[in-house]
Protein backbone atom coordinates (compact mmCIF):
# COMPACT_ATOMS: atom_id res chain seq x y z
CA UNK A 1 0.00 0.00 0.00
CA UNK A 2 1.29 3.22 -1.07
CA UNK A 3 2.17 5.77 2.21
CA UNK A 4 3.38 8.77 0.18
CA UNK A 5 3.03 10.60 -2.58
CA UNK A 6 4.65 13.17 -3.99
CA UNK A 7 3.44 15.50 -6.90
CA UNK A 8 5.11 18.08 -8.58
CA UNK A 9 7.17 19.42 -5.64
CA UNK A 10 8.66 22.44 -6.05
CA UNK A 11 10.64 24.42 -3.18
CA UNK A 12 12.12 27.93 -4.54
CA UNK A 13 13.86 29.85 -1.59
CA UNK A 14 13.40 33.82 -2.40
CA UNK A 15 16.71 35.47 -1.86
CA UNK A 16 16.08 38.81 0.17
CA UNK A 17 16.48 42.61 -2.07
CA UNK A 18 16.51 40.50 -5.00
CA UNK A 19 13.34 39.09 -7.40
CA UNK A 20 15.69 36.23 -8.06
CA UNK A 21 15.00 32.96 -5.99
CA UNK A 22 17.04 30.14 -5.47
CA UNK A 23 15.20 26.95 -7.04
CA UNK A 24 16.05 24.33 -5.16
CA UNK A 25 13.49 21.51 -5.59
CA UNK A 26 11.50 21.35 -9.48
CA UNK A 27 8.65 19.37 -9.75
CA UNK A 28 9.58 16.35 -7.87
CA UNK A 29 7.46 13.23 -7.81
CA UNK A 30 8.09 9.66 -6.26
CA UNK A 31 6.00 7.51 -3.97
CA UNK A 32 6.50 5.64 -1.08
CA UNK A 33 5.37 2.33 -0.35
CA UNK A 34 4.94 0.20 3.05
CA UNK A 35 7.92 -1.01 4.32
CA UNK A 36 10.12 0.04 1.38
CA UNK A 37 13.00 2.27 1.05
CA UNK A 38 13.26 4.67 -1.14
CA UNK A 39 17.21 6.27 -1.68
CA UNK A 40 17.43 10.06 -2.42
CA UNK A 41 20.55 10.90 -4.13
CA UNK A 42 23.04 13.24 -5.40
CA UNK A 43 25.36 15.78 -5.43
CA UNK A 44 25.35 18.20 -2.64
CA UNK A 45 22.82 21.20 -3.05
CA UNK A 46 20.78 18.67 -5.42
CA UNK A 47 17.32 19.38 -3.58
CA UNK A 48 17.93 16.40 -1.11
CA UNK A 49 17.28 17.72 2.48
CA UNK A 50 15.50 20.09 1.08
CA UNK A 51 12.71 17.55 0.00
CA UNK A 52 12.84 15.47 3.34
CA UNK A 53 11.79 18.21 5.08
CA UNK A 54 9.19 19.44 2.84
CA UNK A 55 7.63 15.92 3.69
CA UNK A 56 8.30 16.80 7.53
CA UNK A 57 6.22 19.84 6.95
CA UNK A 58 9.22 21.53 8.56
CA UNK A 59 9.53 23.97 5.81
CA UNK A 60 5.98 24.82 3.37
CA UNK A 61 6.42 23.93 -0.47
CA UNK A 62 6.45 26.37 -3.24
CA UNK A 63 4.04 24.44 -4.61
CA UNK A 64 2.85 20.69 -5.56
CA UNK A 65 1.25 18.32 -2.99
CA UNK A 66 2.38 15.67 -0.14
CA UNK A 67 0.04 13.62 0.79
CA UNK A 68 -0.29 10.47 3.15
CA UNK A 69 -2.32 7.42 3.04
CA UNK A 70 -4.36 9.96 0.07
CA UNK A 71 -4.85 12.62 2.79
CA UNK A 72 -2.88 15.67 1.85
CA UNK A 73 -0.89 17.22 4.31
CA UNK A 74 -2.24 20.75 4.43
CA UNK A 75 -4.01 23.07 6.65
CA UNK A 76 -4.74 20.91 9.56
CA UNK A 77 -3.40 17.87 8.68
CA UNK A 78 0.04 18.10 9.32
CA UNK A 79 2.75 16.01 11.33
CA UNK A 80 1.97 18.79 14.08
CA UNK A 81 -1.56 17.27 13.95
CA UNK A 82 -2.98 14.95 16.49
CA UNK A 83 -4.05 12.39 14.03
CA UNK A 84 -0.29 12.28 12.27
CA UNK A 85 1.79 12.95 15.28
CA UNK A 86 4.55 10.39 15.67
CA UNK A 87 3.80 8.68 12.45
CA UNK A 88 6.30 10.41 10.70
CA UNK A 89 10.04 10.99 12.23
CA UNK A 90 13.75 11.65 11.37
CA UNK A 91 16.74 10.62 11.97
CA UNK A 92 19.05 13.54 11.87
CA UNK A 93 22.89 13.74 9.51
CA UNK A 94 24.68 15.04 12.98
CA UNK A 95 23.92 13.05 16.20
CA UNK A 96 26.03 14.90 18.30
CA UNK A 97 23.93 17.79 17.14
CA UNK A 98 20.51 16.59 17.11
CA UNK A 99 20.46 15.23 21.02
CA UNK A 100 20.49 17.70 23.76
CA UNK A 101 23.37 17.89 25.63
CA UNK A 102 21.30 18.62 28.91
CA UNK A 103 19.59 15.49 28.89
CA UNK A 104 19.79 12.08 30.07
CA UNK A 105 19.37 9.16 27.18
CA UNK A 106 16.41 8.11 28.39
CA UNK A 107 14.87 11.75 28.61
CA UNK A 108 15.83 11.94 24.92
CA UNK A 109 14.07 8.89 23.48
CA UNK A 110 11.37 9.25 25.45
CA UNK A 111 10.25 13.03 24.21
CA UNK A 112 8.14 12.02 21.69
CA UNK A 113 6.22 9.85 24.09
CA UNK A 114 5.61 13.01 25.81
CA UNK A 115 4.11 15.13 23.26
CA UNK A 116 1.90 12.01 22.83
CA UNK A 117 1.43 11.96 26.66
CA UNK A 118 1.76 8.80 27.13
CA UNK A 119 2.09 8.30 30.71
CA UNK A 120 5.14 7.90 32.59
CA UNK A 121 4.95 4.05 33.41
CA UNK A 122 4.10 3.20 29.63
CA UNK A 123 6.85 5.57 28.65
CA UNK A 124 9.78 3.69 31.14
CA UNK A 125 8.52 0.04 29.26
CA UNK A 126 8.13 1.57 25.93
CA UNK A 127 12.13 3.22 26.05
CA UNK A 128 13.36 -0.24 27.26
CA UNK A 129 12.03 -2.01 24.96
CA UNK A 130 13.27 0.83 21.66
CA UNK A 131 16.54 0.37 23.54
CA UNK A 132 16.95 -3.59 23.38
CA UNK A 133 15.57 -3.05 19.35
CA UNK A 134 18.25 -0.77 18.61
CA UNK A 135 21.59 -2.82 20.75
CA UNK A 136 21.84 -0.42 23.42
CA UNK A 137 23.04 -1.72 27.19
CA UNK A 138 20.34 -0.14 29.84
CA UNK A 139 23.19 0.91 31.85
CA UNK A 140 23.40 3.92 29.36
CA UNK A 141 20.33 5.23 30.01
CA UNK A 142 21.40 7.37 32.69
CA UNK A 143 24.38 8.90 30.39
CA UNK A 144 24.41 12.06 28.95
CA UNK A 145 24.83 12.06 24.73
CA UNK A 146 29.20 13.63 25.34
CA UNK A 147 29.63 10.19 27.31
CA UNK A 148 28.72 8.19 24.26
CA UNK A 149 30.41 7.39 21.11
CA UNK A 150 29.11 8.36 17.74
CA UNK A 151 27.55 5.37 16.84
CA UNK A 152 25.98 5.33 19.94
CA UNK A 153 24.76 8.43 19.90
CA UNK A 154 22.91 7.37 16.23
CA UNK A 155 21.76 4.20 17.57
CA UNK A 156 19.80 6.97 20.56
CA UNK A 157 18.57 8.66 17.58
CA UNK A 158 17.22 6.00 15.49
CA UNK A 159 15.45 4.83 18.95
CA UNK A 160 14.18 8.11 19.42
CA UNK A 161 12.37 7.77 16.22
CA UNK A 162 11.35 4.40 16.18
CA UNK A 163 9.94 4.97 20.10
CA UNK A 164 6.50 6.55 18.14
CA UNK A 165 6.32 3.60 16.01
CA UNK A 166 6.32 5.40 12.87
CA UNK A 167 5.25 4.56 9.56
CA UNK A 168 7.97 6.70 7.72
CA UNK A 169 11.16 8.07 8.61
CA UNK A 170 13.42 10.00 6.44
CA UNK A 171 17.12 8.98 6.98
CA UNK A 172 18.88 12.21 6.29
CA UNK A 173 22.66 11.32 5.75
CA UNK A 174 22.62 9.10 8.84
CA UNK A 175 25.86 7.50 8.60
CA UNK A 176 27.98 9.81 7.03
CA UNK A 177 29.51 11.31 10.25
CA UNK A 178 30.27 7.73 11.45
CA UNK A 179 33.60 5.70 11.11
CA UNK A 180 33.50 2.40 8.93
CA UNK A 181 32.57 0.48 11.54
CA UNK A 182 29.55 2.16 13.13
CA UNK A 183 28.52 2.81 9.73
CA UNK A 184 28.15 -0.53 8.69
CA UNK A 185 26.42 -1.13 12.30
CA UNK A 186 24.37 1.76 11.49
CA UNK A 187 22.92 0.26 8.04
CA UNK A 188 22.70 -3.55 9.91
CA UNK A 189 20.47 -2.27 12.37
CA UNK A 190 17.81 0.13 9.77
CA UNK A 191 17.59 -3.25 8.03
CA UNK A 192 16.38 -5.49 11.07
CA UNK A 193 14.54 -3.37 12.86
CA UNK A 194 12.55 -2.43 8.67
CA UNK A 195 12.14 -6.55 8.29
CA UNK A 196 10.95 -6.60 11.87
CA UNK A 197 8.24 -3.34 12.07
CA UNK A 198 7.84 -2.71 8.28
CA UNK A 199 8.54 0.95 8.82
CA UNK A 200 9.56 2.26 4.96
CA UNK A 201 12.61 4.93 4.82
CA UNK A 202 12.92 7.82 2.72
CA UNK A 203 16.30 7.67 2.93
CA UNK A 204 18.59 10.59 2.00
CA UNK A 205 22.68 9.99 1.30
CA UNK A 206 25.34 10.56 -1.25
CA UNK A 207 26.83 7.29 0.07
CA UNK A 208 25.97 4.96 -2.84
CA UNK A 209 27.34 2.03 -1.17
CA UNK A 210 24.94 2.09 1.90
CA UNK A 211 22.13 2.90 -0.72
CA UNK A 212 23.02 0.32 -2.97
CA UNK A 213 22.65 -1.93 0.55
CA UNK A 214 19.21 -0.67 2.04
CA UNK A 215 17.55 0.89 -0.51
CA UNK A 216 14.38 -0.82 -2.79
CA UNK A 217 14.62 1.74 -5.25
CA UNK A 218 16.29 4.81 -6.09
CA UNK A 219 15.83 8.56 -7.34
CA UNK A 220 18.39 10.15 -8.96
CA UNK A 221 18.65 14.25 -8.26
CA UNK A 222 20.42 16.70 -10.20
CA UNK A 223 19.72 20.70 -9.24
CA UNK A 224 16.08 19.69 -7.75
CA UNK A 225 14.89 17.30 -10.14
CA UNK A 226 14.55 13.68 -10.50
CA UNK A 227 16.80 12.25 -13.36
CA UNK A 228 16.20 8.80 -13.19
CA UNK A 229 14.10 6.72 -11.14
CA UNK A 230 13.73 2.57 -10.57
CA UNK A 231 14.25 -0.39 -9.18
CA UNK A 232 18.59 -0.63 -7.43
CA UNK A 233 19.15 -3.51 -8.57
CA UNK A 234 18.54 -2.05 -12.40
CA UNK A 235 19.57 1.08 -11.55
CA UNK A 236 23.05 0.26 -10.50
CA UNK A 237 23.60 -2.55 -13.01
CA UNK A 238 22.29 -0.48 -15.99
CA UNK A 239 21.78 3.16 -15.32
CA UNK A 240 20.50 4.60 -18.33
CA UNK A 241 21.24 8.53 -17.48
CA UNK A 242 24.07 9.79 -17.90
CA UNK A 243 24.49 11.86 -14.69
CA UNK A 244 23.66 8.39 -12.92
CA UNK A 245 26.55 7.13 -14.63
CA UNK A 246 28.47 10.01 -13.53
CA UNK A 247 27.56 9.56 -10.26
CA UNK A 248 28.42 5.57 -10.02
CA UNK A 249 31.64 5.56 -12.00
CA UNK A 250 33.17 8.67 -8.73
CA UNK A 251 32.54 5.70 -6.14
CA UNK A 252 36.01 4.55 -5.15
CA UNK A 253 35.40 0.71 -4.44
CA UNK A 254 38.38 -1.02 -2.09
CA UNK A 255 39.32 -2.68 -4.62
CA UNK A 256 41.48 -1.33 -7.43
CA UNK A 257 40.32 -3.82 -10.54
CA UNK A 258 36.60 -3.43 -9.85
CA UNK A 259 36.11 -0.05 -12.28
CA UNK A 260 33.22 0.78 -14.41
CA UNK A 261 34.01 1.16 -17.54
CA UNK A 262 32.64 3.84 -19.76
CA UNK A 263 33.22 6.28 -21.84
CA UNK A 264 30.53 9.12 -20.40
CA UNK A 265 31.82 11.03 -18.52
CA UNK A 266 31.08 14.27 -17.04
CA UNK A 267 32.82 17.66 -17.05
CA UNK A 268 32.23 21.85 -17.06
CA UNK A 269 30.64 23.34 -14.61
CA UNK A 270 26.82 22.75 -12.62
CA UNK A 271 24.45 25.42 -13.54
CA UNK A 272 23.60 28.21 -10.83
CA UNK A 273 20.60 26.90 -9.22
CA UNK A 274 18.96 30.70 -9.48
CA UNK A 275 19.75 31.19 -12.68
CA UNK A 276 18.53 27.67 -14.50
CA UNK A 277 18.95 26.60 -18.18
CA UNK A 278 15.09 26.41 -19.88
CA UNK A 279 16.47 23.00 -21.82
CA UNK A 280 18.25 19.96 -19.87
CA UNK A 281 20.14 20.96 -16.75
CA UNK A 282 22.57 18.51 -17.56
CA UNK A 283 23.56 19.76 -20.97
CA UNK A 284 26.10 21.88 -20.36
CA UNK A 285 28.48 18.93 -18.95
CA UNK A 286 26.95 15.83 -20.85
CA UNK A 287 29.45 14.07 -23.48
CA UNK A 288 26.18 12.83 -25.68
CA UNK A 289 24.38 16.62 -25.76
CA UNK A 290 22.73 17.04 -28.82
CA UNK A 291 21.43 20.49 -30.35
CA UNK A 292 17.66 19.21 -28.95
CA UNK A 293 19.16 18.85 -25.40
CA UNK A 294 20.07 22.34 -25.94
CA UNK A 295 16.83 23.91 -26.30
CA UNK A 296 13.88 21.54 -25.05
CA UNK A 297 13.68 19.57 -21.29
CA UNK A 298 13.26 16.07 -21.86
CA UNK A 299 10.18 14.64 -20.43
CA UNK A 300 10.18 11.68 -18.61
CA UNK A 301 9.55 7.95 -19.82
CA UNK A 302 9.27 4.63 -18.98
CA UNK A 303 12.22 2.33 -20.32
CA UNK A 304 11.49 -0.82 -17.98
CA UNK A 305 9.45 -1.99 -14.84
CA UNK A 306 9.28 1.05 -12.47
CA UNK A 307 12.13 2.68 -14.32
CA UNK A 308 11.78 6.21 -15.07
CA UNK A 309 13.88 8.18 -16.97
CA UNK A 310 14.38 11.57 -18.31
CA UNK A 311 16.82 11.86 -21.14
CA UNK A 312 16.66 11.82 -24.77
CA UNK A 313 19.50 9.29 -25.34
CA UNK A 314 18.63 6.86 -22.35
CA UNK A 315 18.69 3.80 -24.79
CA UNK A 316 22.03 4.60 -25.45
CA UNK A 317 23.27 5.40 -22.38
CA UNK A 318 21.85 1.96 -21.27
CA UNK A 319 23.41 0.03 -23.72
CA UNK A 320 26.88 1.83 -22.96
CA UNK A 321 26.65 0.51 -19.27
CA UNK A 322 24.26 -2.29 -19.37
CA UNK A 323 26.28 -5.02 -17.55
CA UNK A 324 27.22 -6.17 -13.99
CA UNK A 325 26.31 -4.37 -11.05
CA UNK A 326 30.12 -3.19 -9.53
CA UNK A 327 28.91 -3.12 -6.28
CA UNK A 328 27.44 -6.64 -6.33
CA UNK A 329 30.59 -7.46 -8.35
CA UNK A 330 32.82 -6.42 -5.43
CA UNK A 331 30.44 -8.27 -2.81
CA UNK A 332 31.12 -11.14 -4.50
CA UNK A 333 35.02 -10.90 -4.22
CA UNK A 334 34.56 -10.44 -0.29
CA UNK A 335 32.84 -14.03 -0.33
CA UNK A 336 35.25 -15.52 -2.40
CA UNK A 337 38.32 -14.23 -0.75
CA UNK A 338 37.03 -15.19 2.78
CA UNK A 339 35.43 -18.19 1.62
CA UNK A 340 32.25 -17.50 3.86
CA UNK A 341 28.68 -16.28 3.35
CA UNK A 342 27.74 -13.04 4.18
CA UNK A 343 26.30 -12.16 7.52
CA UNK A 344 22.25 -11.93 6.97
CA UNK A 345 22.27 -8.58 8.03
CA UNK A 346 23.76 -7.36 4.76
CA UNK A 347 21.83 -8.88 2.18
CA UNK A 348 21.82 -7.52 -1.31
CA UNK A 349 18.56 -5.61 -2.45
CA UNK A 350 17.88 -8.16 -4.73
CA UNK A 351 18.07 -10.93 -2.36
CA UNK A 352 15.94 -8.98 0.36
CA UNK A 353 13.76 -8.85 -2.40
CA UNK A 354 13.40 -12.31 -3.25
CA UNK A 355 12.60 -13.43 0.71
CA UNK A 356 9.69 -10.41 0.64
Amino acid sequence: MTLLTVNDLVQHFPIPGSKSAVRAVNGVSFELKEGETLALVGESGSGKTTIGRCVLGLIQPTSGSIMFRGQPMTGRNTVRSRALRGKLQLVFQEPAESLSPRLRIHEIIDEPLRALGVNRSDRERQVRRAIATVGLDARLLESVPSELSMGLQQRVGVARAMISEPEIVVLDEPTSALDPTARAEIIDLLITIQRELGTAYLFISHDLSAVRQVSHRVAVLYLGMIVEQGPAETLFAAPSHPYSVGLLSAVLLPNPRIRPKSRITLSGEIPSPIDLPKACYLAGRCPLVTDLCRTRMPSVETVGPQHLVRCFRSEEVARETEGRDHFQHFQDEVERVLGAGVPDQVLTTAERSRED
